[in-house]
């Protein structure tokens, strides 16, 4: 079965007699590994009802554009930013139509204009409704704006006409999706990624560490693997799955860190320090537990963590080395200090002061620093940004 795991699959169905088979593809892309909501436009609980499609997504089905128990009644953003993928299947010719004139008069539309996910569709439709000069016209131009289209397959239809218009079959679909993701554009590339915190002991019971979790580091690990990278995630303490087709290894402290990473980065292209060192650890670990004394106050003499990325960075021949900033304030200031005193190529700068966005958050928004260029990535999922951060990343080694 093709993969898809760990995705997350926003199912849009219009009004076509195909509707009936996006029941199935409910099931097939979970069955895929994907975790699937569903959109339904008017026409299309008039084919199939919204609770068939909540009991197989396990998921409440959404139809309203303005719907009052989401957060600020923006649903629609909401599941914009959730969305790795948003499929439409059926896609029938008047959706094709609204999806070409950029309207947003319901749910479904106004997903495809907030989204930054990519959008595939689905046609489902008469044969003479497909060969119709307006279709083809609209078809060409979602193809130049990058939307995907699978299919339509040919076939006997409803009516009874026979030609193209059929949709695909779900399994057809679940492979159709997957492939989006599996680009090959670090092909032969090796790339050594960290994640996670690191622990500083104290005693053999306590520590210092922060509150990073892994979770942009173990997205950009999922996006090297599936562009094709031989891909080492070196990772601090998490609660974390690895990636299918990663390579993790374990490592508690900076030290622990830093070993693993000068010894990763032998012959490795791209190197992207995502997690999140502590910059001190104690001068001296106690061998027993520490006790409460009768002093109100504690003082700990704590030294300095060898800098991992400018010592990858400092390397011959040096990879690609990105860096990350998360920080609470002055973001661009500090992130291009970091880039000029550490020999960085690229940083990645973050403002973890924002909630939404910061430790343990599921989305992230970041500025991509450079020597001369500042860009901003807006808010989405980490998923979805490490997807086109990784993307970015291979143009760029591939220029080099």
């Amino acid at each position: 079965m093709t993969s898809l795991a760990n995705k997350q699959i926003l199912l849009g169905v219009t009004g076509g007699i195909a509707a009936y088979k996006s029941a199935d593809l409910v099931r097939r892309l979970q069955d895929a590994g994907a975790s699937v909501q569903v959109v339904m436009t008017p026409a299309a609980q008039e084919f199939i009802t919204p609770l068939t499609m909540q009991a197989l997504s396990g998921n409440p089905v959404h139809t309203q554009l303005l719907d009052p128990e989401a957060e600020a009644g923006m649903g629609h953003i909401q599941l914009a930013r959730w969305a790795d993928l948003v499929l439409i299947a059926p896609a029938t010719a008047d959706f094709m139509a609204r999806l070409t004139q950029g309207v947003g008069n319901d749910l479904l539309t106004s997903i495809c204009l907030a989204t930054a996910a990519p959008i595939a569709i689905a046609p489902a439709m008469n044969q003479g409704m497909w060969h119709n000069p307006a279709t083809q016209t609209n078809l060409d131009t979602l193809i130049k704006r990058k939307i995907h289209i699978f299919g339509p397959a040919e076939g006997g239809q409803a009516c009874g006409d026979v030609g193209p218009g059929r949709m695909l079959e779900p399994l057809q679909l679940v492979d159709a999706a997957a492939r989006l993701f599996t680009s090959g554009s670090l092909a032969g590339k090796k790339v050594v990624i960290t994640a996670g915190p690191t622990r500083e002991a104290l005693d053999p019971v306590r520590y210092l560490s922060n509150y990073s979790s892994g979770k942009m580091g173990y997205a950009l690990a999922q996006a090297a693997a599936e562009a094709g990278a031989k891909t080492i995630l070196i990772s601090g303490p998490t609660q974390l799955a690895t990636p299918a087709r990663v390579t993790r290894i374990d490592v508690i402290s900076a030290e622990d860190m830093h070993s693993a990473s000068l010894a990763a980065a032998q012959d490795c292209h791209l190197f992207i320090a995502a997690a999140a060192v502590a910059d001190y650890r104690p001068a001296q670990m106690s061998a027993q537990k520490m006790k409460k004394g009768e002093s109100d106050t504690l003082t700990l003499s704590l030294v300095k963590n060898p800098d991992i990325v400018a010592s990858i960075a400092a390397l011959e021949p040096k990879p690609f080395t990105i860096g990350f900033a998360a920080e609470s304030e002055n973001l661009l200031e500090y992130a291009r200090s970091k880039l000029q005193h550490k020999n960085l190529d690229l940083v990645v700068a973050n403002n973890i002061s924002d909630s939404s966005i910061g430790f343990n958050s599921d989305d992230n928004a970041v500025t991509l620093v450079e020597k001369n260029t500042a860009t901003e990535i807006s808010q989405r999922s980490k998923q979805q940004l490490a997807r086109e951060l990784i993307a970015l990343f291979a143009q760029k080694i591939t220029a080099q």
